[in-house]
C-alpha cells in the first residue's frame, strides 16, 4: 500500500520542522561557544536539525500556514529575530567581560598587548582574552550549555510560533545592555580601585622628586602591580560570572513573558 501525502499535510509537517529550526539556529548563530568561528556552519546547521527534531514532539503545533506564503514569510522573520534576540543577551553577558579586560589593561599599561579573540574575531587585550577562557569554562562547568538547550526549549512555550511579538522585547533587549557595562565595571573594580592608588602613590613620588624617571620606574611596577591584583581578584570573578550568566539565562525567559 503505497503512502498517499496531501498538499496540506504535506505543509504541516514542514512548517512544524522548519520554524522550529530557524529559531534554533538562528539562536545558535548569535550565541557565544556555539557561534564562534571555531564552529563551522555545517556543525551548527547540523546541531540546530537535531535539536529542531528532538523539541518537535513537545512544542505546541505551529499554525497551519503555507512556508512561502506571505505570512510564513513574516513568521520566519520573527522566529529569525527571536532567536538573535536571545542569543545577542547570552552574548552581552561575555562582552561584559570583554569591557572589564579591556579596562583593567588600559589601566596596568597592557593596553598594546592584543590577541585575536577566537569567539568574535576581533582584537582583545590579553587580559581580556584570558577573562574570556576562564568564563567560557566556567559557564561549561556550570552546564550553560544545557541550560541554554533548556532556554531555547522554553521560549516555545512561553511564545509558541505565530504567536502576537511581545510589546516589550525590544525595549528589555536593549536595556538589558545596561547589565553589560554594569557587570564589566564590577568585575573589574577591585583591580581597577587599586591601580588608582598605586598610580596616586606614582604621583606622590613625581611631585616630591621630580627628578626621578617616573616612566622607567612606573611601567614595570603598575605591570607587576596589575598581575598580582588580578590574581588575588580571581576569588571574586566566579561568583560574579556566575550571577552575570544566571541572570542572562533568566532574562531569555522573563522576555517571552
Amino acid at each position: 500500500m503505497a503512502l498517499e501525502l496531501t498538499a496540506p499535510e504535506l505543509t504541516r509537517w514542514t512548517s512544524a520542522l522548519m520554524w522550529p529550526f530557524i529559531r534554533i539556529s538562528s539562536f545558535l548563530f548569535a550565541s557565544p561557544i556555539f557561534g564562534a568561528r571555531s564552529i563551522t556552519r555545517r556543525v551548527r546547521i547540523v546541531l540546530a536539525m537535531l535539536t529542531a527534531w528532538l523539541f518537535l514532539p513537545n512544542i505546541p503545533n505551529p499554525p497551519a500556514v503555507a512556508p512561502f506564503s506571505a505570512a510564513g514569510m513574516l513568521i520566519s522573520a520573527q522566529q529569525v529575530l527571536l532567536g538573535v534576540a536571545m542569543g545577542f543577551l547570552l552574548q552581552l553577558a561575555f562582552s561584559a567581560v570583554v569591557i572589564a579586560g579591556q579596562n583593567i589593561a588600559m589601566t596596568m599599561g597592557l593596553g598594546f598587548a592584543s590577541a585575536l579573540d577566537p569567539q568574535n574575531g576581533v582584537q582583545v587585550p590579553v587580559v581580556s582574552q584570558f577573562y574570556m577562557i576562564l568564563t567560557t569554562l566556567l559557564f561549561l562547568s556550570m552546564d550553560g550549555h544545557v541550560l541554554l538547550i533548556a532556554a531555547v526549549h522554553e521560549s516555545f512555550t512561553l511564545l509558541p510560533i505565530g504567536a502576537p511579538w511581545p510589546e516589550n522585547l525590544n525595549w528589555q533587549v536593549v536595556l538589558w545592555g545596561s547589565q553589560m557595562f554594569a557587570g564589566g565595571l564590577l568585575i573589574a573594580l577591585p583591580a581597577l580601585a587599586a591601580l588608582l592608588l598605586v598610580n596616586l602613590a606614582f604621583g606622590v613620588m613625581t611631585r616630591s622628586a621630580p627628578q626621578l624617571n617616573i616612566f622607567a620606574v612606573g611601567f614595570p611596577v603598575t605591570l607587576i602591580a596589575g598581575f598580582m591584583l588580578i590574581l588575588f581578584s580571581l576569588s571574586s570573578f566566579e561568583p560574579q560570572i556566575s550571577a552575570l550568566l544566571a541572570a542572562a539565562l533568566e532574562s531569555m525567559k522573563t522576555i517571552f513573558q
